[in-house]
């Protein structure tokens, strides 16, 4: 694999680190940090780990791949111009999508650079450090490595799972592993992680809570693979285990403001199980760009630039917001005639002339008082984990594969959800309320197809006809809004083929350019373990 291959080299050539430097954000790049001479204080561990949360490393991922595949493919935003979009959005993807290849090397250079941070401090690490201090850093690259391992096991299933770079160097023919594999290697770094990550740290990093509720998220996704009509009861039983378990007993509460979780003055709120740290003014290629690309208009963005792909939320994702459900709505998607007085402060507000994409958009570098704010770097932190989530995989473990449950936790936390976006509160949960509720909730945070894949699991054929479906009902089509009548209209103008769902279509095909250079990757996947 040679993206990947060139990746490892650059990190292992790397040159002496000046210093320590007092912020979380004021990591150094990766490029600078040396295992000859770093890695002698537990400053230094920190500082190294530091550099795992955003930057480089996670920018192919966050700004090209996250939306896209995770809320375009399951119909949730709209796109009917640029052929890689067009490709998801219609599911003709090809292995040649620009997407579908920066997303899978986007999170192998994640990888990299944790298995390169986890191999220093195990061979480097000076021995006047504590096994604590050395277990507690070691347990933060194995968190982010799962991250990005369960991500690739979701998207493309089997694949090849490497933990030791220099063994990659050695030999860059690698073959896939079943995915069954994947998903135990994910188990294994997070079980590590929730032993040796503290229960508190500084803002910004994950704990011990962190790993619990992702690998309660795990065993919920690995509960249903190959077991098609039901899931797994154990599996089940460990999901609802971990996942109750920072229900109960982490002290932690839900934002008492949807609206306001997306705000970057309230980055890493209590919440926040894992968000990327970003930081303004650090340029193409290290920032948050997420606004940049799909803002619905330049004039919201730093300097006016950007909006190159304003992204239209699906008619099918409107339908989904009941009438009461207007602070998520609002939170999440633009509708004609919104004001938001957030944005463009200095001209008092913005107002909305069309639909389009909300959450991710925080305006520019005054709205924000970040002056170094620019087109590719906002400051916002976006969450790839938070509370409401595991609270939902904690309701929909404690499910199971029954049709309903009234069960008390369940209902307590699903209803924790519902109650903060100020929608009634119910008093049994299907598994479609739980797609429906989570779809909403978690809208453009990349988590929906996520949902429609663990579905496919163990429910093949419901799965595809849900899918099937949202062409059926014309839902994956944008639309437009009109404020004097509160209608919204399904656009029917230019609508692009749609092919029909397949259980394949829950698979992404690996990019032909790692085909090309490791023809391993086409043969069948082998055990890891």
């Amino acid at each position: 694999m040679k993206s990947i291959h060139k990746i490892i080299t650059i990190l292992l050539c790397v040159a002496a680190i000046a210093g320590c430097k007092k912020s979380f954000l004021d990591r150094p790049s990766n490029s600078q940090i040396s295992a000859n001479t770093f890695y002698k204080t537990t400053s230094d561990l920190r500082l190294a780990t530091a550099s795992l949360y955003g930057g480089s490393e996670w920018w192919q991922w966050n700004n090209v791949a996250l939306i896209p595949l995770g809320d375009v493919l399951s119909g949730t935003g709209s796109f009917q111009y640029s052929n890689d979009l067009v490709q998801l959005f219609t599911r003709t993807i090809t292995a040649q999508n620009g997407l579908v290849t920066n997303g899978w090397v986007g999170l192998y250079n994640v990888i990299a650079q944790c298995n390169t941070v986890i191999s220093a401090i195990q061979q480097q690490a000076s021995s006047s450090i504590s096994v604590a201090d050395k277990n507690a850093a070691i347990a933060e690259a194995k968190f982010i490595r799962a991250v990005a391992y369960y991500h690739l096991a979701v998207y493309w299933g089997a694949v090849p799972i490497i933990e030791d770079n220099n063994k990659l160097i050695k030999d860059p023919l690698l073959p896939r592993n079943i995915v069954s594999d994947v998903y135990k290697f994910v188990t294994k770094d997070l079980t590590f992680a929730t032993q040796y990550l503290p229960k508190t740290d500084e803002k910004g990093r994950v704990t011990t809570w962190s790993a619990q509720g992702m690998l309660g998220k795990v065993y919920l996704t690995m509960s249903g693979l190959g077991k098609s009509g039901s899931r797994d009861q154990a599996l089940l039983d460990s999901a609802k285990k971990y996942a109750g378990n920072v229900c109960k007993n982490s002290n932690l509460n839900l934002l008492p403001s949807y609206y306001d979780l997306f705000k970057a003055q309230n980055n890493d709120n209590p919440e926040s199980l894992f968000s990327l740290q970003w930081a303004g003014g650090v340029g193409y290629g290290n920032g948050n760009a997420i606004q940049g690309y799909f803002s619905p208009s330049n004039t919201l963005l730093p300097q006016q630039q950007g909006g190159f792909q304003p992204l239209q939320p699906t008619y099918d994702l409107y339908r989904m917001y009941s009438a009461k459900d207007t602070v998520r709505r609002k939170a999440t998607i633009m509708l004609n005639g919104d004001l938001y007085p957030e944005l463009l402060q200095a001209s008092g507000g913005y107002k909305a002339t069309g639909t389009g994409l909300k959450k991710h958009i925080i305006g520019n570098e005054k709205d924000n008082n970040s002056p170094t704010m620019d087109l590719w770097s906002s400051p916002e932190h976006n969450a790839i984990l938070r509370l409401a989530d595991v609270y939902l995989v904690y309701a929909e473990a404690i499910l199971g594969n029954n049709a309903t449950t009234s069960d008390g936790d369940a209902i307590t936390y699903f209803n924790k959800v519902r109650a903060r976006a100020g929608v009634d509160i119910v008093t049994v949960i299907t598994p479609a309320l739980l797609r429906t509720e989570r779809r909403i909730e978690l809208a453009f945070e990349g988590q929906y197809w996520i949902d429609l894949v663990r579905y496919s699991y163990y429910d093949p054929s419901n799965a595809v006809q849900f899918l099937n479906n949202q062409d059926a009902t014309h839902g994956r089509i944008s639309f437009t809004y009109d404020p004097a009548t509160k209608i919204a209209t399904r656009d029917t103008t230019a609508t692009p083929i749609t092919l029909p769902a397949t259980i394949n279509s829950f698979t992404l095909p690996i990019p032909s350019s790692e085909l090309t250079t490791d023809p391993k990757l086409a043969q069948p996947p082998v055990p890891y373990y």
